[in-house]
């Protein structure tokens, strides 16, 4: 059955509001179940899980089954998801975690198409101890990252690599496998962020090879929270803890301070909502992501393509990179104009998409963007229509 993206939109008010929005790289538009899940959490919930009373023992399932969603989304074991504030903050922590790894004579490797909270931290460790950074490029045409770089990068020395899953600003989604085994030759850690690759891709923290995966519900709609997934949860317990409980055991040994249970309940709604993308999709949870998913992925592949053609018929338009394996997001610059002014050109017409200098810092700035007024950038939602990509093109085409 085809993806019915009518029923999809209909399932969230917010697109009400006349506006297009292009710019799930801000957090994709909230479904009303995952904002009605929020409210009576709230009101049902403890602060505290470690209570005897009823609501402390809700907070305390809230959590459970926030652990077991998340671990549906990426094929992991729930024992191995850690829960915090935001996928950003989680990786700071993991990065002071390991970061005993790290010293005088070992050597980390990241990418230039990573964002920066899964460059930033390393970085900090990185300097604080010593070790040698090395750095995997990405090709100037197509912004692919190419995976024979890993084998050169990674020495008999580097304890960890840091890697992007799929990039949220071009769209290019790197060898992850082949970067796991190369690490894992010489005994390191694999750090995926796939922010940029959920909703947008089945992922199997087995097939990636990732020893943790990170995520980010509002990358799929879902609240401010975020997750660390182990493949391997003992590694948990064989880390240094961040935990200010000294008792704490498991994924709770990375968790630092109370959670958000009403968060975490709309977490688990949204992963819910994901599974319910397609309307025939049946079995486990699991078996109805990958379902919907790849109904969403038929869908998109022929909204992106024509998203692509549309852009190529407009000459002042450049997309950046064009690597053929990726997730339906790119970047783009219009000849003369500055980024900021097209944004907000396109905002006046009540289109809302990413720009600014905090949009894709490292990457815009190796490939020379930055410096000529950077770039806009866009993708492609569970509700986004063919129509919303004319309006789109057709306000672009005025700048020309």
């Amino acid at each position: 059955m085809a993806f019915d993206v009518a029923r999809v939109r209909g399932l969230i008010p917010s697109l009400g509001d006349g506006w297009v929005h292009l710019d799930p790289q801000a957090g994709m538009q909230i479904p009303d179940a995952v904002s009605r899940t929020v409210s009576t959490a709230f009101r049902a919930s403890a602060s505290s899980s470690s209570g005897r009373h009823v609501s402390s023992r809700r907070s305390a399932a809230i959590v459970a089954a926030a652990r077991e969603a998340v671990a549906d989304l990426v094929g992991g074991d729930p024992a191995g998801v850690v829960l915090g504030a935001d996928r950003a903050v989680l990786l700071a922590w993991l990065a002071e975690s390991l970061s005993s790894r790290l010293g005088l004579g070992t050597g980390l490797v990241l990418s230039r198409l990573d964002e920066e909270a899964n460059v930033a931290p390393w970085l900090r460790v990185a300097s604080r101890y010593g070790a040698q950074v090395r750095w995997a490029e990405v090709e100037i045409e197509t912004c692919e990252l190419p995976s024979w770089q890993f084998e050169e990068l990674v020495q008999p020395t580097t304890r960890l690599m840091a890697l992007t899953a799929a990039s949220p600003i071009v769209g290019s989604a790197p060898a992850v496998r082949a970067a796991a085994d190369r690490i894992h030759e010489v005994g390191g850690l694999l750090v995926v962020d796939a922010i940029g690759a959920a909703p947008y891709a089945h992922l199997d923290i087995n097939d990636l090879g990732a020893d943790v995966v990170a995520v980010s519900a509002p990358s799929w709609g879902g609240p401010q929270v975020g997750a660390l997934v182990f493949r391997d949860p003992t590694l948990l317990d064989r880390i240094p803890a961040v935990s200010l409980n000294p008792y704490a055991r498991g994924a709770e040994r990375m968790e630092v301070g109370g959670h958000q249970f009403a968060l975490l309940a709309g977490l688990t709604t949204s992963i819910d909502f994901l599974a319910g993308l397609e309307e025939t999709a049946t079995g486990t949870r699991r078996q109805r992501l990958e379902a919907s998913i790849s109904s969403l992925q038929g869908y998109h592949d022929q909204l992106f393509d024509y998203l692509m053609r549309s852009l190529d018929a407009l000459p002042q338009v450049t997309v950046i990179g064009r690597s053929p394996i990726r997730v339906p997001t790119l970047s783009f610059t219009v000849a003369g104009v500055p980024a900021d002014k097209v944004a907000a050109h396109l905002a006046d017409n009540r289109i809302a998409t990413v720009s600014g200098p905090q949009n894709g810092g490292r990457l815009l700035d190796a490939l020379g963007v930055n410096d000529e007024g950077g770039a806009i950038t866009i993708g492609l939602a569970p509700y986004t229509t063919r129509y919303e990509i004319n309006q789109l093109v057709k306000h672009l085409g005025a700048l020309g």
